[in-house]
């Protein structure tokens, strides 16, 4: 398998890209054109899809786009064509949240998601997913403190970062900070 394939921006398109490495072009399916310049060298994580009558890349510029790619394509049903369009409309933070805060409507808004797929993407990766939102707990020394009390409340962190990234906006203390994050947990149970 073909980990990671460095070179230069040979050409692009909406759902491709080349990469010169010297003496061999690979063609790979990338959804995010917007972040490509010619002759740019760059580095893209790619996994290897083999399939009877074709054998083909997805090229992510993250390796959190690409774990969280292959956590989706392990959903039964779901492709990595699929897979590779929900990468391209939304960040993997946002698909976690979703994920984690069973958010059934957002996922059948994403690029070939009914509502049967979006509910079995929810069912297999709730709770296996790394924790999206963490850079903005732990850059607040307030907000870890929060996180903190709801964890000692007894709540799951996949139950409090969507709530935490509700809340912070707001300029309150730590007190009020809980109370209002015991609020939103208690309407959503």
């Amino acid at each position: 398998m073909i980990g990671f394939i460095k070179g230069k921006v040979h050409a692009f398109g909406k759902d491709f890209v080349i990469i010169d490495t010297g003496s061999v072009g690979y063609r790979i399916n990338f959804n995010r054109p917007e972040y490509l310049k010619m002759s740019e060298e760059i580095t893209i994580y790619t996994y290897q899809n083999v399939r009877e009558d074709e054998i083909s890349l997805y090229g992510f510029l993250s390796l959190k786009e690409y774990d969280l790619f292959i956590k989706l394509i392990s959903v039964k049903g779901l492709g990595p064509k699929i897979a590779s369009n929900i990468l391209a409309v939304a960040t993997p933070d946002r698909i976690i949240e979703a994920i984690e805060s069973n958010d059934v409507a957002f996922m059948k808004g994403m690029p070939g998601i009914g509502a049967k797929t979006a509910s079995q993407i929810i069912l297999d990766l709730k709770g296996k997913l790394p924790e999206g939102g963490l850079e903005v707990i732990k850059s607040d020394p307030k907000m870890v403190d929060v996180s903190d009390a709801l964890k000692a409340l007894g709540y799951r962190t996949s139950e409090i970062n969507p709530v935490i990234n509700k809340i912070k906006a707001e300029d309150l203390g730590v007190d009020e900070y809980i109370r209002k994050a015991l609020a939103l947990l208690a309407n959503q149970r």
